[in-house]
């Protein structure tokens, strides 16, 4: 399938001339993700859409404040812990020692600082060195020796590509559920997601 910048603006909600920045690279995601359908391509735009914003935020940021991060990861943050690295009214996020909390020890992440050079990145949040790697040797990008080529528009978009073919998230037509759970694990942003696959998809869909 095959979107104009103008479709692309209204079925993601940005402006248009970052839409006119990205079309190119979307659509070559898009066809290597062989989303063929109004369904397939709206689930990629709502969840491309969830994860970078809008396509606006390609490198994930750890600025939460303490009860977010025991909201987001209640299994790796105790309220206590959570004080001494997540952002307050007195102090900033330790955003490294976030990352190294969350990060740290899986993900293909085994040397110091690995879990703050291999956050999430890209329209997907590629995360971890293993997956840097991987996604790197797919694409065609040596993204384990250079994490940041991944916030470039076109490997942003080629990564969402590698992603989506790995998971086989193609083929869920409107099922935003089933698809969000094989992106994080859980329901995290379903409100968000699913009235960005319904907008995508009127738009999409229209004569």
């Amino acid at each position: 399938m095959n979107l104009t910048a103008s479709k692309l603006a209204q079925a993601m909600g940005i402006g248009d001339d970052a839409a006119a920045l990205w079309i190119a690279h979307v659509n070559n995601a898009i066809a290597q993700c062989n989303c063929r359908t109004p369904e397939h391509a709206a689930m990629w735009i709502a969840q491309i859409g969830h994860e970078s914003a809008g396509m606006s935020r390609l490198v994930e940021s750890l600025n939460y404040s303490a009860d977010g991060l025991v909201k987001t990861w209640p299994s790796r943050f105790t309220p206590e812990s959570a004080a001494r690295v997540g952002r307050t009214a007195s102090k900033p996020a330790d955003q490294q020692e976030i990352a190294e909390i969350v990060y740290g020890g899986r993900l293909g992440n085994i040397h110091p600082g690995d879990s703050w050079r291999f956050r999430g990145r890209g329209l997907i949040q590629i995360t971890g060195r293993a997956n840097y790697r991987e996604c790197g040797q797919s694409i065609g990008a040596d993204l384990e020796q250079e994490p940041s080529q991944i916030a470039m528009r076109s490997t942003a978009a080629l990564s969402t590509a590698w992603y989506w073919r790995k998971h086989k998230l193609t083929g869920y037509n409107g099922d935003v559920l089933a698809v969000t759970r094989r992106i994080n694990g859980g329901m995290n942003g379903i409100e968000d997601r699913q009235r960005r696959y319904q907008r995508a998809l009127s738009v999409l869909t229209r004569v």
